[in-house]
Order: structure tokens, then sequence, then C-alpha cells
């Protein structure tokens, strides 16, 4: 699906924002917040970024994290004090501004399987390439030339296409990497849960940058607008495309604006 260009659709959004009851601003992290980096333990977000989602919030707008990565990571890594409600793993994990925590976790014999191979990775050496999640394993090569990624990739996708056929799983390809998670939850769910709440005529936006957050994408139309990041357009379901950094920083300032906010 092709996507509009950002004035065509976004002037109508912000129209729509000054004056909704609500605001909910959804928000991925990776790709979307942070450039992507070799060392995942050290995302952190574009310069601005932080302070500018900071100000959103004070505004009044619900600002919300679906994350592929666990919540408790986002926390540390988004510089953000306090930190907004984020729905980590998929959307198995819901983490709230207060401090209140809640998981669904995967059946036991998922839990079990997941537990098993990772056992095995570590085994093969790849444990300080394993990130292991509430409900899900994820194996990360970025930054690997192609010599060193490829034996890695074959390796890994074996033995979790294995998994998916035995146990349920769920396979999901991200920018440089292969995750396995347990099926029954993804970003379109959390997205779901999230509008359920929403009351009449709420302003609503997500934004996403890879495969993962087209389940999200799907749950906002209709509701609210989906906006895709990266450096190049794709097919998606998304409404528009923005280029990271600049483009972003762009509909975060203009977002303060509609809510009455200089930057």
């Amino acid at each position: 699906m092709a996507v509009a260009s950002y004035p065509a659709v976004c002037a109508a959004f912000f129209d729509h924002l000054r004056d909704a009851p609500s605001r909910w601003l959804l928000l991925d992290y990776d790709g979307t917040l942070a450039p992507f980096t070799p060392d995942r333990k050290h995302a952190v977000p574009y310069h601005g970024f932080p302070e500018l989602v900071s100000k959103i919030s004070r505004t009044g707008t619900r600002v919300i994290f679906v994350s592929g990565r666990p919540a408790y990571e986002l926390v540390s890594l988004c510089g953000i004090h306090p930190h907004p409600e984020i729905w980590g793993s998929h959307g198995r994990e819901h983490l709230l501004a207060d401090g209140s925590y809640l998981i669904n976790p995967p059946s036991p014999e998922q839990q079990q399987a997941l537990r098993s191979l990772a056992r095995s990775l570590e085994e093969s050496g790849l444990a300080s390439r394993t990130e292991i999640k509430p409900g899900g394993l994820a194996v990360h090569w970025r930054g690997l030339a192609r010599d060193e990624r490829e034996p890695i990739e074959a390796e890994v996708g074996s033995r979790f296409r294995a998994a998916v056929n035995l146990h349920g799983l769920e396979l999901l390809a991200f920018d440089g990497g292969l995750e396995l998670h347990a099926s029954g939850r993804n970003k379109g769910d959390a997205v779901s849960a999230i509008l359920a709440e929403a009351g009449e005529g709420v302003a609503a936006a997500y934004l996403g940058d890879d495969q993962t957050d087209e389940h999200a994408f799907r749950a906002i139309k209709g509701r609210g607008l989906a906006i895709l990041v990266g450096l190049v357009p794709r097919p998606t379901m998304a409404d528009t495309w923005l280029r990271p950094p600049d483009e972003v920083a762009r509909f975060l300032s203009d977002w303060l604006r509609a809510c009455g906010a200089g930057e």
C-alpha cells in the first residue's frame, strides 16, 4: 500500500488534535525514537527526543511506548523521567506510569521450549547475541560482516523454525536479527487494548518502523493515524511515512504546537 505525503495527511490530523477531547501518542522505540545500534544495550534516543516526548506528555497527551523490548529495558534507555506507560515484549508486558506491572505469560510448554533453546544457543557460543524476553528469544547480528552473519542466521533460523512447528511459537524477523516468541500477543493487540479505553473523538497516532508494527497499523486504522518511520518507504498499512530523525522531530514539534505548547 502506498503512503500519502506528510502535509496531506498530517495537516488534517493536527486540525483534529487541536480540538480533540483527548490526545494519545503511541510510539515504538528502536528505529523510531532511537537509531539502530550494534549494541542493543546502548540504543539511546535521538538527540532532543526525550525532551520533546516529555513536553508532549505535560500537555495532557497520554504517551505510550509499544515495543518488542522488555518493558524495564525501556525505562533505563528512554531518558524520560518519569517514564511513560509501556507495553513491552510485543504487548505481553504492561508497565504503567505509576509502576504497576502486568504480564501475560506464555504456556508452561512454551516457556520450557524457550528455556531449552536459550541453553542450546548459549552452548553454541551465541549467549552474547541472545536476548531473553518474557515470552520470547531474539538473536541479534546487526553490525556483523556478511561472512560472520550468514552462518548464525542459518543456524538460528533452523532451530527457531523447528520450535515453531513443535511448540506453536511464532517467528518475527526484524532489522538485524530474528525473534521467536509465544503466539497470542502482538503490538496490534496492545494498540487494540489501549484504544478500547479511548472515548469518542480521541486524536491518536502510532509511529513504528518495522514489520512487527504492521499489526499496530492495522489496529489503529479508523481510530487514528498510522505512521511508518524509516529511511526509505516500503509496502505498508501506514497512512504516511517519516524519515528519522528530522521528520519525526518535526512531527513531535507539530504535536506540541497543536496542543498550544511551544518547544
